[in-house]
């Protein structure tokens, strides 16, 4: 058969494995068998490559290939070993920074190389410098912000937005100014530029909004990396490229639904870049607000006389690792009759699916499992809801405080149980910066502690009652 026939043929084999895979990994009953389907993708496409290349009789452009995938995948496998679950937002953050860099550096590569000789070749150049780039500055913020090297906050300044609009018709000049045969000066300056748009692009955007950010980044790597492949006339990174980019976006759109605000209020409002608010002050004409306290053994009393509880995990559950406690007390309330579910906001955690993969990593059973439409009209009927270090997704202020900055944002109604437990480490406000009007319910109580050690002195006390 023709080498080129037989790159084809792989080639196709790999974008259908691509699909079937994305199409599994929708399901967590099915993700490992997706995440294969992938993986056996990627390898058919290398195989296509290799072929590709040796046919045409460039083994050396092989060999530096196989070394490629040799020493990525060596730090790729040291990497994901030794990252705690914790720190997968920050790490999915390096790697979506490292495609949407690698796919920048192809298109400088391929310009100074002088092989965007055709209208097709140029555009994709163009293009996947300014998404890559934007996208590596970008990713590389927000690891920072995940990681607590910088302000996790929005940080903003008075003439931000001016500074970005002028540098943004300034890449469009640039561009211009490259087709019209600028050469490489020109092509670097673009480069320079794009990386700071990325950075100024991402700084004012506060913790809360950090899921739909990392959402979008990926989407913008996929994008970069199909204008690559349009640009070397690789199948395999337009097909993969386009895939990673369509599900990002759709990913995003449908957070900032989750959310009901705009990509662009995402973007430019820089929600949490406010004071923090002071926990319990009183408002215009209130007294000052006060938080009911309990014990272990209270709370356990509480909860071995009732018939349904729905847990709400957050950051603060997954920064203490409490997923494989929370599910032991699950499980002994289970075996006492209690119904158990777990409420899921679409924005909890720092990136998309946080708290899915946390708890599926506890064995939590997926059909326990409930988003916020499905869940939302259980409160009412809830015995108590167990809030586990989330903040901003139960505050009810989102419902009718219009000064607030998550107002409009949907919610997860637990102010609607008839009882409810707060286990946070203080009063003190999360990512938005604001006071959650929850903790100062009559029907709340605050277990004040780490949520590990809280949840298991939680389990010692259920255990004697």
């Amino acid at each position: 058969m023709d080498a080129k026939v037989l790159s084809d043929l792989a080639y196709l084999t790999s974008a259908f494995l691509f699909i079937i895979g994305l199409k599994f990994l929708s399901h967590p009953a099915k993700a490992r068998r997706g995440n294969f389907l992938a993986i056996l993708g990627m390898a058919f496409a290398l195989v296509a490559t290799f072929i590709f290349l040796w046919s045409g009789g460039s083994p050396a452009r092989g060999m530096l290939i196989i070394a490629g995938i040799a020493i990525g995948g060596l730090l790729g496998t040291v990497g994901a070993r030794m990252v705690a679950i914790t720190n997968m937002p920050q790490m999915v953050a390096l790697l979506n920074g490292c495609g949407g860099g690698a796919a920048a550096l192809i298109s400088t590569v391929e310009f100074v190389g002088g092989h965007t000789t055709d209208p097709v070749g140029f555009g994709s150049t163009i293009f996947g410098c300014i998404i890559g780039s934007i996208s590596f500055s970008g990713s590389l913020v927000a690891f920072g912000k995940l990681q607590g090297i910088i302000s996790e906050r929005a940080v903003t300044s008075t003439f931000q937005k001016i500074f970005n609009a002028l540098l943004f018709f300034a890449l469009i000049a640039n561009i211009i100014w490259i087709a019209a045969g600028g050469g490489e000066t020109a092509f670097l300056l673009f480069l320079a530029g794009s990386l700071v748009f990325g950075v100024l692009m991402v700084i004012p955007i506060g913790g809360a909004d950090m899921p739909v950010v990392i959402s979008l980044l990926n989407s913008f790597t996929g994008l970069a990396v199909a204008a690559t492949g349009f640009a070397l006339k690789q199948p395999a990174l337009i097909i993969s490229g386009t895939l990673v980019g369509a599900s990002g976006t759709l990913l995003t759109v449908l957070m900032c639904k989750a959310m009901n605000r705009s990509l662009a209020n995402v973007l430019f409002a820089g929600v949490g870049a406010g004071p923090v608010a002071t926990p319990g002050a009183a408002a215009a004409g209130e007294a000052a607000k006060t938080a009911r306290e309990i014990t272990p053994e209270d709370a356990a009393v509480l909860l071995g006389n009732i018939q349904s509880l729905i847990i709400i995990p957050g950051y603060g559950m997954a920064v203490a690792q409490a997923q494989h406690v929370v599910r032991e007390m699950a499980d002994i309330l289970a075996a006492r009759g209690v119904e158990v579910k777990y409420a899921v906001h679409p924005v909890a955690g720092r990136m998309p699916g946080h708290m899915n993969v946390l708890l599926a990593e506890a064995n939590v059973p997926y059909d326990q499992l409930f988003d916020l439409d499905q869940i939302n009209p259980e409160f009412e009927r809830c015995d108590v809801a167990l809030v586990i270090g989330a903040n901003d997704v139960v505050n009810p202020a989102a419902r009718y405080d219009k000064s607030s900055p998550i107002y409009g944002m949907p919610i997860l109604d637990a102010d609607k149980s008839k009882h409810i437990i707060v286990i946070k480490r203080s009063l003190n406000p999360g990512f938005a910066g604001i006071d959650n009007q929850l903790y100062y319910d009559p029907k709340t109580f605050m277990l004040f502690g780490d949520a590990k050690g809280a949840v298991a002195k939680l389990v010692e006390a259920l255990k004697a009652v």
